[in-house]
């Protein structure tokens, strides 16, 4: 019976074209697209990326740009070049970006003060970058010191550590999963400057690389980047996604993105990209986005308070990309000597405060058939996350009024029992959630709160009564979310 089963699932699988003869994947788009993405991906909704290494010695870049990519932008050597300028006037004309790795030292790296950050955070798994378009890398790369003629990763100049193997130890003692950023290309890599002999980098080069870091480290997640200069094809994309899911230690769980070849983003790859926009218009395929907490994902020194988002900021857009379906990937840019900026680990402790009380509207949820509704006129043309995030305007997700701040917003997430109502600031003495199906005599809850919620159907809108609270009878919530047990949302007319 066993193997009869076996065969039909084989059978289903190469019909679909999902699959080859012998179960595998084959190095072709049509059959690794096939590949379903991991339901723990699709669970866990909050991640922090790292960026981190050796641009994290200079720290600094232009005005709203990022500031890890410090040593292309001050290759740059002319006059009105602001990267340049800085750098010839802080550490000399004569003083190369490669100079900076001996002070890339991680003194104060204490990979368990992270994790703890990071769990407490709420985060369900971390992205570091192992390399990023420098090349330098945060594990013993072999590839890396060859290639470049010198010592070019963490354990043979600088820290003279695993940090990776720091990082994965630490988190996943805290249930977090460990995942990776790894750049495709290398901007000044003596193979890939000579476009004749891209070909030898690929196969000598980012090859046994790749191959090296993820049986070393078996990520949960690949972030690929750096693919815009080649087609897939060049990459021989498929050829190590093939490899990735049919031979590596982790080809059962991994989740990899759709930065494979400049015709790959959104068109390939288990979960789509997007950084510092509104994430995907659906849910129709799992994706992600990310950003920094300010304007660069590496750490920039010149940021000011200013130019950082608030905690309240990242759970409205949390709120939002999940009930639209995608991930958020926050990023934190740790210093040269290992630590994350306070303001940075306050910014996840107060995101992780929330979820402690929300988090059953966030972790395991799925999309709810509805993006946000607005209890107040039409909603922006920008998807709120954009709406927020480029403009800044956070005061248009509420208006003041007598008691508080009353919502002019509400996103939906749903699980197979409930169907959650998360609105952005106290909702006030009541709230209408529309067009929903709600069964007879269905329980309403404030998550964090034992007080009763006063609810009652009228056609096909549901009437909320919040409860009447102490300012101090929940704590600072910026979102509260309503759990409506066993209701569905219907189309909107």
């Amino acid at each position: 019976m066993k193997k009869h089963l076996q065969f039909l699932i084989a059978a289903c699988c190469l019909a679909s074209g999902a699959l080859a003869a012998d179960g595998r994947y084959e190095p072709k788009w049509d059959s690794l697209d096939k590949r379903p993405c991991p339901e723990w991906f699709l669970d866990a909704k909050f991640g922090i990326f790292i960026h981190w290494g050796v641009y994290s010695v200079p720290a600094w870049g232009a005005p709203k740009q990022y500031a890890e990519w410090y040593w292309q932008n001050m290759s740059n050597k002319k006059p009105d070049n602001l990267w340049w300028q800085f750098h010839k006037k802080n550490f000399g004309e004569n003083f190369d970006y490669q100079d900076f790795a001996p002070q890339f030292r991680c003194e104060l790296f204490n990979a368990d003060q992270w994790a703890d950050i990071f769990a407490r955070s709420g985060a369900r798994y971390i992205v570091p970058t192992s390399k990023h378009h420098e090349g330098f890398c945060l594990w013993p790369s072999a590839e890396a010191s060859k290639t470049w003629g010198r010592p070019w990763n963490a354990v043979e100049i600088g820290p003279k550590r695993d940090l990776m193997a720091e990082m994965k130890a630490a988190v996943e003692k805290r249930g977090v999963k460990f995942g990776f950023y790894y750049s495709l290309y290398e901007w000044f890599n003596p193979l890939w400057k000579n476009k004749a002999d891209r070909p030898r980098y690929v196969a000598g080069h980012m090859f046994p690389q790749f191959k090296d870091v993820v049986t070393r480290y078996k990520p949960f997640l690949i972030f690929s980047d750096g693919e815009w200069d080649m087609q897939s094809v060049d990459w021989r994309s498929e050829e190590l996604l093939a490899w990735l899911f049919n031979e590596s230690p982790c080809k059962d769980y991994v989740v990899v993105n759709d930065r494979w070849g400049k015709d790959c983003r959104h068109k390939h790859g288990g979960y789509y990209t997007t950084e510092y926009a509104a994430g995907m218009k659906d849910a129709s395929h799992p994706w992600e986005e990310s950003r920094g907490m300010a304007h660069s994902y590496g750490y920039n020194r010149a940021e000011t308070i200013d130019d950082y988002k608030t905690a309240r900021e990242f759970i409205m857009v949390l709120c939002d990309l999940v009930s639209r379906g995608g991930n958020f990937l926050l990023d934190i840019g740790p210093t040269a000597d290992g630590r994350i900026p306070v303001i940075m680990q306050q910014r996840l402790l107060e995101i992780g405060d929330w979820l402690r009380v929300n988090g059953e509207a966030i972790y395991g949820t799925r999309h709810a058939g509805r993006d946000c509704q607005w209890t107040e006129g039409k909603r922006p043309g920008q998807q709120f996350g954009e709406y927020m995030v480029k403009y800044n305007l956070m005061e248009q997700v509420g208006q003041k009024a007598k008691g508080g701040i009353a919502v002019k917003q509400i996103f939906f997430t749903k699980k197979s029992d409930a169907l959650y109502a998360i609105t952005a600031g106290w909702p006030g003495s009541k709230f209408v959630v529309k067009n929903i199906k709600v069964p007879a005599k269905a329980a309403v809850t404030l998550l964090g709160c034992d007080a009763k919620v006063k609810s009652r159907v009228s056609g096909k809108d549901l009437l909320i009564e919040p409860p009447v609270l102490a300012p101090d009878a929940l704590p600072r919530q910026h979102a509260f979310t309503f759990k409506i047990a066993g209701a569905e949302l219907l189309p909107e007319p």
